[in-house]
């Protein structure tokens, strides 16, 4: 067998692992054998490397370019005891090392990964402390501005609104800095949780605690509306000289705030002309009552009684035309929903009338009198008599006491329901829900008198009139009436 060219160089000396032919090779022992490569059939494209050595000789091994893939090929690191006293390259500790050309420098591609797995760890571990801290911020941390604030902001508080809600709100309004600012601030005040819906004029930049004590201060709400049974458009004289003030005058008050150092408030008189130019049906009037209502006295009375008795909000800043539209429409929809309706109506009424008798119940009785004081009316209308009341004298007049004097009861006019017969032309006042149903569904009876007998406002009923003549006595002698 011819010798082989690679151990040609006699200087080197013999591998001691192949002396002894009778000694068994161990495969862990020898270092790998390069196969024959077989050309493919195909063309693959050459991967520039990242460093072309200087000769094509001193390529990098086959092993380190499988470094990651075959790794129990290229690393010796485990082997058993009985291998002991030889180097990691098979050859006997106390052998002379062959002079082995040292091969180019390998990329230190593990101790690359390892730095870089170190880099993502820490950013991993950046992002999760950032994570934490906003998370921490987000749960137990919140914005909030110093101080009292400055400037005008106008908020709504709406029916249903939580504290939470109420917060975003003032948030959303520049008021405080963050909702989580104001429910804090509030979380020990009990008024907080007791406001009622309307809108609020408070300040911007306002701190939670600020904002919490002026939301929750009477002089906080503005726009408040609150018209009551009984009420007239035109104001109201009392006996004593105190002057009761009509729908006109508490729409006037409710409209006025300060925003921006100008003033919102309407005038009566304007309102008084809003009224009277408008077209009622577009102010929101309901349709039955378009026609009758042009019967008032003058034209700026023709939505006396279509103004239902509650409290309403007022817009600082809203127009006259879109304060008494907002009125007339939310009145028109608890009109109907006391159950008077274009289809139910008082016995033999039209809407607008039934309407007008339960102005009359309304000045005229206590609730608990409501049922026989409207069957006192629709009997009196159907038997042609007189209804002789002196709350549509007084209207006219603009007093509201119980009795008339003879000359005010002389003078002619369509109120005048001693001199007339029938209902007045409209109605006189503004109409509980409670008379309206008693006007829609009178009590049985056959009543057709009634007189105030008891200081508390309970009446007295009789049939006949001669029942009634006692009544009155009666009511003079508990000094009721003189």
């Amino acid at each position: 067998m011819p010798p082989d060219p690679r151990f040609a160089d006699a200087s080197m000396p013999r591998d001691p692992r192949f002396a002894d032919a009778s000694m068994p090779r161990d495969p862990r022992n020898q270092p790998p054998r390069r196969q024959p490569v077989e050309q493919p059939t195909e063309v693959i494209p050459a991967v520039p490397a990242a460093h072309e050595p200087e000769h094509p000789d001193d390529q990098q091994p086959i092993d380190d370019l499988f470094e990651d893939e075959y790794d129990e090929y290229g690393e010796y690191e485990d082997y058993d005891d009985e291998y002991d006293g030889y180097d990691e390259d098979g050859y006997p500790e106390d052998a002379a090392e062959p002079p082995v050309e040292e091969p180019p420098a390998k990329k230190p591609r593990k101790k690359r990964k390892r730095a870089i797995g170190w880099i993502a760890a820490l950013l991993v571990l950046v992002l999760l402390s950032g994570g934490a801290y906003f998370g921490y911020q987000k749960i137990f941390g919140y914005a909030d501005f110093d101080g009292s604030g400055e400037g005008d902001a106008l908020v709504q508080v709406e029916q249903g609104d939580t504290t939470s809600a109420i917060g975003a709100k003032l948030t959303d309004a520049g008021v405080v800095a963050s909702s989580r600012a104001f429910v804090k601030a509030g979380a020990e005040n009990t008024a907080l949780s007791k406001i009622q819906q309307g809108y609020y004029l408070l300040r911007q930049h306002m701190s939670g605690d600020e904002a919490v004590n002026l939301i929750t201060s009477p002089t906080a709400r503005v726009g408040r509306l609150e018209i009551r049974p009984y009420t007239q458009f035109d104001d109201i004289t009392q006996p004593d000289g105190k002057v009761t003030p009509g729908v006109y005058s508490l729409m006037s008050k409710a409209s006025c705030a300060t925003l921006g150092g100008k003033s919102t408030c309407i005038p009566v008189d304007q309102l008084r002309k809003t009224v009277a130019d408008a077209d009622l049906k577009a102010l929101g009037a309901p349709e039955w009552a378009l026609a009758d209502a042009g019967k008032a006295l003058s034209k700026d009375k023709r939505l006396e009684g279509l103004i239902a008795p509650g409290v309403y909000d007022v817009k600082p800043g809203w127009s006259a035309t879109e304060l008494i539209t907002d009125l007339v429409k939310q009145s028109a929809d608890s009109i109907q929903a006391a159950g008077l309706t274009a289809q139910n109506t008082g016995p033999g009424m039209s809407p607008y009338q039934t309407l007008i008798i339960a102005s009359l119940i309304e000045r005229e009785a206590i609730k608990p009198d409501f049922g026989k004081i409207s069957r006192v009316i629709y009997n009196r209308v159907a038997q042609r008599i007189r209804l002789q009341l002196d709350s549509t004298v007084n209207y006219v007049l603009d007093r509201p006491t119980l009795l008339t004097k003879p000359e005010d009861r002389a003078k002619a006019g369509p109120y005048n329901t001693y001199a007339n017969y029938g209902l007045p032309p409209t109605p006189i006042a503004v109409p509980s829900m409670d008379a309206i149903k008693a006007a829609v569904s009178p009590t049985p009876g056959d009543w057709a008198y009634f007189v105030k007998c008891e200081k508390d406002g309970h009446s007295c009923f009789a049939v006949t009139n001669d029942q009634h003549n006692d009544n009155r006595r009666l009511a003079e002698q508990r000094g009721v009436i003189k």
